[in-house]
């Protein structure tokens, strides 16, 4: 399947002035479009600061939320100081003169339900948070702080450069990272483009120390000369009317002073003549090759009712037959690829082709890129077509009306970042409404994707040894050669004939947008058909309203994970019918209606959401592949070697998720070492899948859920539609699975009183992070226990941050979280570093615990109420949209706990807890010597601290145990019972 590159988003800048104001303006919002389905109130109001600000009224909604988007981001980093706009980001978090207490701000939040985050962009940074919403008011308040008086003490300057750069050494082995700033670095030097935006040690502290430049008073100054009111655009997002929102957003940030300070600017084009017609050989850290075929454009935000950009990577991505990518496939030549706008702002702009190549696509570049101007050729002569625009303009239109509703956190952030952009009336649409035909402005974007104008990054592991250049940032190993037209016209002559068609008509498009009557208004879902082939689970849709539909369907095969061999051919059949379904499936994906296939934990899912319509027509489609399925050699081969890549790539993960790998594999039964899968693959031949599958699908159990949009004898008829085709034939492809065979997920009991260690070196050598996770096993589901778990993560999630992180400076990624395997729960330490070893980090979080020791002991009654309403209201937290309440059940079914009605069970728990039980909880299961605990720590070496692993081995504390076999270890613990194995639910 196509892998999506993420395009980090870039903040662009408009010339839109705002005028002073000397009382606050208001605008209603009724010249806010918004979708048809949408009842939220919107109002538009300018303070007499000349904050601009989105006021948003939801009722409905359980949580609250605000977004602060400054028009300053790293271009605007002084000469010297790379990266001081990211660090001026983490600092304002820390206190204010209101709020002088270290980390408040991220407490408050925290133990009221909410999260809180940043992001600095090229041109803008953007603070947000969410809160339970009786806490509004106060976390409002706390938040518009930040740019009234922020403490940004000096005291905390040292630990919080410490925090950038460790940051920063989280990237330093990320291709993506390393391929963004290689560009950058291709470049104009004088352009703000060129930069190195994070910032490190050396560009925050060692440089500017050597030349007597103090970076702390360097920071105040750059928020002094950029943080004034005018030039920033706020979200406030919440459940009371728009009156009294604006009444407090008035009263709150009208303190933020105002220096007319004009938008920053940066005119020209980051690259010259110099910087095209280049070829560029990148050594990437990962296996692969991949090819980013990038064209200075001109920006499409200055279109973006006419959409230019969006209408040709709807054309050059299409994945349907006559597409550039079935061709490639076809050849054997590309396993994805994907087109679109990147790091755009108002100056400047680039469309981006990535393509990721096979082993034979690698030999064949020069063929590919061939193909790819060929395939811009005929568009560039075939003119801009009416039809394939009105199709993109109605796809687009029906899925901005029937949007669903997200998390306002998500949704304030996107909106402020969009309102410097946009006219107020385009603040919800953005560029996602291509509605006004120009076939001359998208001739002009498509002119300029020419061979004189084109930069090739062809990144590969086969370069290695053979560069002659570094990248400064990242150390990236590249080479760089001139290209001519004539060299790229060469290529088109010599590159095969293969027929090039523009997409067809698109027949997934949803003509029918009715809502179904429901009769039956079911609270949670309802057993509604079980045969021996089959289990059927329906939810109609009561509470969101929209014409779509979401569809899950496990199907349970007792051999699909019964060995490393097992694993790997039942990954090369889910892998193999995504690739035959590719280009049926892609018009429906393109019109709203997704599908995927994956492994499960005891054979594969299939899942089906979106619009409803024509959902029925896509599910028969994936059956039949699965009925008629049949192993195509060629394509074998290249999902094999795409399957074997990624299993490489494996030891390239960042540690603390090797770390969360490790642990899995000691608690989950039924799980095998990837060093084994990937011996087992290497290998397979395409006639052992030829063997395997039918042996798969001999004995197979459906677990099906259908939710929304959708009539119960619809969902039962398409239950019944899977049996006829797989079970129900004179000779079936499917057959029951004995009672024996009921498949269950079974966790490993680890024994009370102990502690176990699992000591391992990082997978990649180049890689200085070291990552410990610490885990303490709890309880099976409960439901006490379960809030008892929940609410002392909630009380020590913010206390393990700001010991382990903002104090001690561990690491950038530190975090507490409960840890749930099929429903056995336990609380989880995750610290990755590069300046401590796991062994120490291990003993700080050992340290860490009675520190929250002391803390449970000394909490008020009002506190500890204060923790459990909390709770009570990220609980009743409603669901947001359809796909999140099918997650919701769907766990429940899938883990066999069954339990719809967890969240009213956990509050009126919750409701009867003492404070002594909770103390007695966390000195009975979690405390240090605790007489029940089981803990697991599992700590992996980097490079920096591997010659610590032999002594940490030595200095283990007693009673503990040394896991040296991960495998053998886990069979020889007991197991915790299985839900799935208990009685079923009868009809």
């Amino acid at each position: 399947k196509t892998q999506l590159r993420q395009v980090i988003k870039r903040a662009m800048v408009v010339g839109k002035e705002k005028m002073e104001a000397t009382a606050p303006v208001v605008d209603e919002g009724g010249e806010i479009v918004k979708p048809r389905t949408d009842k939220r109130e919107y109002r538009r109001i300018l303070l007499k600061n000349s904050l601009e600000v989105l006021l948003i009224s939801d009722p409905e909604t359980d949580k609250c939320a605000a977004s602060m988007d400054v028009s300053v981001g790293s271009f605007s980093d002084p000469q010297g100081l790379e990266g001081i706009a990211h660090f001026l980001e983490h600092m304002l978090f820390y206190a204010s003169e209101k709020y002088p207490e270290e980390d408040s701000y991220s407490k408050y939040i925290t133990e009221h339900g909410g999260s809180t985050n940043a992001y600095t962009s090229s041109e803008n940074t953007n603070y947000h948070f969410d809160v339970n919403a009786d806490c509004f008011h106060e976390a409002l308040d706390r938040f518009a702080q930040f740019f009234i008086k922020p403490l940004m003490s000096a005291d905390a300057t040292m630990r919080e450069i410490k925090a950038v750069d460790s940051e920063n050494q989280k990237n330093l082995l990320s291709d993506t990272w390393r391929i963004r700033q290689l560009q950058k670095h291709l470049s104009r030097e004088d352009h703000p483009y060129h930069k190195f935006s994070t910032g490190n040690m050396e560009t925050l502290h060692v440089r500017p120390e050597a030349k007597g430049i103090d970076t702390r008073s360097e920071l105040l100054k750059f928020y002094d000369e950029y943080y004034s009111a005018n030039i920033m655009h706020l979200v406030v997002y919440g459940k009371e009317n728009l009156d009294k929102t604006q009444s407090l957003v008035e009263r709150l940030f009208q303190e933020i002073r105002n220096t007319n300070k004009g938008i920053p600017r940066f005119p020209g084009q980051p690259c010259t003549r110099d910087h095209l017609q280049v070829l560029v050989k990148v050594v990437p850290i990962r296996q692969g090759h991949e090819l980013t075929v990038s064209w200075p454009v001109t920006p499409s935000i200055h279109h973006y009712e006419a959409a230019p950009c969006r209408y040709l990577s709807h054309l050059i991505g299409h994945e349907g037959e006559g597409s550039l990518f079935h061709a490639l496939k076809i050849l054997g030549w590309a396993t994805g690829l994907h087109a679109g706008e990147a790091d755009k702002t108002m100056e400047y702009s680039f469309f981006n082709v990535w393509i990721n190549l096979t082993d034979a696509g690698h030999e064949h570049m020069e063929d590919i890129l061939g193909l790819l101007f060929r395939h811009i050729k005929l568009l560039q002569e075939s003119g801009v077509s009416k039809w394939i625009f009105e199709e993109l303009s109605s796809i687009s239109e029906t899925k901005f009306h029937y949007q669903a509703k997200t998390h306002p956190i998500s949704y304030a952030t996107d909106i402020s970042s969009k309102m410097k952009i946009y006219p107020t009336k385009h603040w919800l649409i953005g560029s996602s409404l291509p509605s006004k035909f120009n076939p001359d402005i998208v001739q002009k974007v498509l002119d300029e994707l020419s061979p004189s104008n084109v930069r090739i990054f062809w990144e590969s592991n086969k370069f290695e040894g053979k560069t002659d250049k570094v990248e400064p940032w990242y150390n990236t190993a590249y080479s760089l050669e001139k290209i001519t037209e004539f060299t790229i016209q060469e290529w088109m002559k010599s590159s095969p004939h293969v027929n090039l068609l523009l997409p067809t008509p698109n027949v997934f498009i949803p003509t029918d947008l009715s809502l179904k009557n429901v009769i039956d208004k079911d609270m949670f879902p309802v057993l509604l058909r079980k045969t021996s082939f089959s289990r059927l689970w329906y939810k109609p849709d009561t509470k969101f309203f929209k014409p779509k539909a979401y569809v899950k369907m496990d199907f349970n095969c007792p051999l699909a994970v019964s060995s490393p061999d097992a694993v790997v051919l039942s990954n090369l059949f889910v892998w193999l019918l995504v690739d035959y379904l590719n280009e049926y499936a892609y018009y429906a994906q393109a019109a709203g209606l997704h599908y995927g296939l994956s492994l499960s934990e005891n054979g594969f899912e299939l899942y089906l959401v979106g619009f409803n319509h024509k959902l029925r027509i896509l599910l028969e489609a994936v059956i039949q592949k699965i009925a008629r399925f049949e192993v195509k050699p060629d394509r074998f081969s290249v999902i094999k070697e795409t399957v074997t890549k990624a299993y490489q790539n494996y030891k390239f993960r960042q540690p603390y998720h090797q770390a969360m790998s490790y642990c899995s594999m000691v608690l989950q039964d039924q799980t095998w070492p990837w060093t084994e899968e990937l011996d087992a693959l290497s290998l397979l031949e395409a006639q052992d899948l030829v063997n395997f599958v039918p042996m798969l699908l001999s004995r197979t159990f459906v677990e099906c859920y259908t939710a929304g949009n959708v009539e119960k004898k619809e969902a039962e008829s398409m239950v019944k539609h899977i049996e006829d085709v797989l079970f129900n034939d004179p000779k079936p492809i499917c057959r029951p699975v004995y009672p024996s065979q009921i498949l269950t997920n079974r966790i490993a009991e680890l024994g009370t009183g102990m502690k176990y260690l699992y000591h391992q070196q990082g997978s990649n050598p180049s890689d200085e992070n070291s990552a410990l996770l610490h885990y303490i096993q709890v309880h099976q589901d409960e439901f006490s226990m379960n809030v008892k778990l929940q609410l002392f993560c909630l009380i020590a999630k913010q206390a393990t941050f700001h010991q382990l992180r903002t104090v001690e400076q561990l690491g950038y990624i530190t975090s507490l979280s409960r840890r749930n395997d099929s429903g056995v729960y336990g609380v989880q330490f995750i610290i990755q570093s590069s300046v401590k070893g796991p062994g120490h980090i291990d003993s700080r979080v050992e340290s860490l615990l009675k520190d929250l020791e002391s803390k449970l002991y000394k909490i008020s009654d009002e506190e500890f109420k204060s923790n459990v309403t909390a709770l009570i209201d990220m609980k009743l937290e409603k669901h947001k949209n359809l796909k999140e309440e099918s997650r919701f059940y769907w766990r429940e079914i899938q883990s066999g706990t069954l339990k719809f009605n967890r969240k009213e069970a956990e509050v009126a728990a919750l409701e009867q807890l003492q404070k002594q039980e909770l103390i007695d909880f966390f000195d009975e299961y979690i405390k240090v010597g605790a007489a029940r605990k089981k803990s697991l720590s599992i700590r992996v070496y980097g490079s920096q601290h591997l010659k610590e692993m032999a002594s940490d081995k030595d200095e283990v504390p007693s009673p503990s145990v040394e896991i040296e076999d991960i495998v053998g270890f886990r069979k020889s613990q007991p197991l915790h019972g299985s839900f799935r194995g208990c009685g079923q639910p009868k009809l």
